[in-house]
């Protein structure tokens, strides 16, 4: 039991520091949905290196050797307790975070996160010495499986009920066991003239070696796999909201397959599968295609997810079909997890720099029909015709959603915080206007000419919440301030003595406000832009008295969720006069942020109104749902009955969210398939 004692402990705690880390630093760069593909960057690399030091010491070095430099390595590890990040403060505002994370990352958990990802590899092959009769990779099933524990308790059982600090000290007791543990593991194994390991030698030498096509198969199979757990991940992500819950639930589906496909019975039946992988494939690229059929995320989740399912499932299916004699084992571990580091390098770090769209979902999609050609070929011409109708298809899909998104644009950017692009178009009267969008959703309009140019539009109309907040706060000067910049829209609100400090992360963003929008530079009031995350920026500022504060930092649909929390409101409400006013925009396609903000405004002692106007396509007027927190009773009382103020039904159970908890499911809309334009 000592082996698998160690592969099942090893690989728990590998799986329960993703999620648990990067919520650890997911505040300190601005709550992006990019943040977990950046670490998942890291994970794969960093798995990499497990099994490429795995792969190196048993073929170049004896067992003892191996046993003595395995067990001083662990030991050295424990130098990285208890687990925090280190050096974050090393990020600059405007730089690319992603190679910040992986710096941060390596810094603070490189050590033991390699040697936990070698231990499965290790212990495979440790076992096959005292075992020659009995093949190990069922320990590779076993690991995939307490991988998956470690994915599903965490969001279900650890994060709603214990803080995040004492996660990372619980893991770093669990980590200090398990080092114990593998040590004595490598101490055994120390001692290779067992019987047995004489015999798998020899059994083993008769093994024909992999060929080439065979590793560049098992290269491939991998990569497409792990490019499809990221970039379906990305887009829940951006679609909902940065949160473990949607971080862990593709990756346990991912280890799930793994987990099916290297059992000790190898739970894939090929004639079936690739139909369920041609059903897949077909839903994920009309989802693609056409994305109204999934405005609900009780549609969306469930689609992508078991879409993710079946593909991977295939991918990993054949895997299993193709692995070697145990003799190979670490070659092809070797094999898999470089694949599974290509894939998500391509798209966590390549895809934003190669593209200005996001177009990495629909190139997985051709990538694993043509694998499907690849692992089908000897089945006849139909077959191959089949599938290679498939992957026209998804490449169909591809140029398509390109050509979509190139219509009347203008500009196109893409960065870590996603993709940006300015579109214009004209009014039934002929006039231009120009939009902002990120990814699909709308961020911002403006008419190109004057004076309709002066007038604020989408969701910051007169009769928004935010539009009444900023004409009735104060009749003198006022001092605003606005999480998230957008096109600069409020600013059309200043006056000469008014001041508008505006926070944002992105400085694409900033760039285009101010050379293809013309609020900033029109506005007659001081305008100052801070760059950087809100959150961190107002903690190191002076408190700085606005009448005002407007929190609209979303990311695509998805609001960061470190900005409605306990400790994120004690923050605005030091900034604020003790009678300004809080608006949070909560207009949202998949969840229903204002019960949220209720909870939080009579945590702080304040009162909360929900306010909702009507859309008016004439004036680029869009519907918008924004909660206006305040202690000012006058500015409550100001309200008449033009304006339309609905309750706010709180769901039962649902707690105040703080930096350690927050719980999606008891806010989903209800389903709707109908495509509005409501964020």
């Amino acid at each position: 039991m000592l082996f698998p004692s160690a592969v099942f402990l090893g690989a728990f705690l590998l799986f329960l520091i993703e999620p648990l880390f990067a919520k650890l630093i997911l505040p300190r760069f601005g709550g992006a949905a990019a943040v977990w593909a950046a670490c998942l960057v890291f994970f794969q690399c960093a798995l990499l290196l497990g099994y490429l030091y795995a792969d190196l010491t048993l073929r170049r070095l004896t067992p003892a050797r191996q046993s003595q430099l395995h067990i001083a390595l662990l030991l050295l590890s424990l130098l990285f307790l208890p687990i925090a990040p280190r050096f974050s403060e090393t990020h600059r505002a405007g730089s690319d975070p992603a190679s910040t994370i992986l710096v941060l990352l390596s810094a603070s958990i490189g050590l033991p996160f390699v040697l936990l990802s070698a231990t499965s590899p290790l212990a495979q092959v440790w076992y096959a010495r005292a075992n020659a009769q009995r093949e190990p990779y069922h320990l590779f099933a076993l690991s995939n499986l307490a991988s998956l524990l470690a994915l599903l308790s965490y969001p279900l059982l650890i994060e709603p009920y214990v803080a995040t600090h004492r996660q990372a000290t619980l893991w770093s007791v669990l980590f200090v066991a398990f080092a114990l543990l593998c040590s004595a593991a490598a101490w055994f194994a120390r001692r290779g003239s067992v019987p047995a390991a004489a015999t798998e030698t020899e059994r083993s030498e008769t093994a024909e070696a992999p060929s080439l096509r065979e590793k560049l198969l098992w290269l491939c199979f991998s990569a497409c796999s792990s490019m499809l757990l990221l970039s379906i991940t990305n887009k829940l992500l951006e679609d909902v909201a940065p949160v473990p819950l949607l971080w862990v639930l593709p990756l346990a589906l991912y280890l799930l397959t793994f987990a099916l496909a290297f059992s000790r019975r190898i739970l894939y039946w090929r004639g079936l599968l690739v139909r369920f992988l041609a059903v897949a494939l077909g839903g994920l690229g009309y989802a693609i295609y056409d994305p109204s059929y999934t405005e609900s995320v009780q549609v969306s989740v469930p689609l992508f997810c078991i879409g993710l399912f079946l593909c991977c499932w295939f991918c990993h299916g054949e895997l299993a079909l193709r692995r070697p004699a145990p003799r190979f084992a670490t070659s092809f571990y070797l094999m898999i997890s470089l694949g599974g580091a290509l894939g998500a390098i391509f798209v966590g770090l390549a895809a934003p720099h190669l593209f200005t769209g996001i177009y990495e979902l629909p190139l997985a999609l051709i990538f694993t029909a043509l694998l499907a050609v690849a692992a089908l070929w000897p089945q006849g011409w139909l077959i191959r015709l089949f599938w290679i109708a498939a992957a026209a298809c998804m490449a169909f899909v591809l140029v398509r959603n390109a050509r979509h998104n190139e219509k009347n644009t203008i500009v196109r950017v893409r960065s870590f915080y996603g993709a940006l692009r300015v579109a214009e178009t004209t009014n039934w009267l002929k006039e231009p206007y120009r939009t902002l969008y990120h990814g699909r959703i709308e961020h911002g309009a403006q008419y190109v000419n004057p004076p309709p140019s002066l007038l604020p539009t989408t969701y910051y109309g007169p009769d928004s919440g935010v539009g009444l907040a900023l004409t009735r706060c104060c009749p003198n000067a006022k001092r605003v301030g606005a999480i998230g910049l957008g096109t600069g829209t409020l600013a059309a609100y200043g006056k000469t003595s008014d001041y508008f400090r505006f926070y944002e992360i992105n400085p694409q963003v900033i760039q285009i406000a101010k050379t293809h929008f013309s609020y900033l530079r029109d506005s007659p009031a001081r305008i100052d832009v801070v760059l950087g995350d809100a959150r961190l920026s107002l903690q190191k500022e002076a408190r700085q008295e606005f009448d005002v504060l407007a929190v609209d930092a979303f990311s695509g649909d998805a609001i960061p969720v470190h900005l409605l929390t306990r400790e994120a409101f004690a923050l605005y409400l030091r900034h604020l006069k003790p009678d300004g006013i809080l608006a949070v925009h909560t207009s949202n396609t998949y969840l229903n942020l204002s019960p949220v903000v209720q909870l939080l405004a009579a945590d702080a002692g304040c009162e909360a109104r929900l306010i909702v106007n009507d859309e008016n396509h004439r004036k680029l007027i869009d519907s918008s749902d924004w909660v206006v927190v305040t202690r000012n009773r006058h500015f409550l009382e100001s309200f008449d009955t033009t304006v339309l103020i609905e309750p706010i039904s709180v769901p039962p159970n649902l707690r105040v969210w703080t930096d350690d908890f927050n719980n999606l499911f008891q806010i989903l809309r209800p389903v709707r398939f109908k495509q509005d334009s409501a964020r």
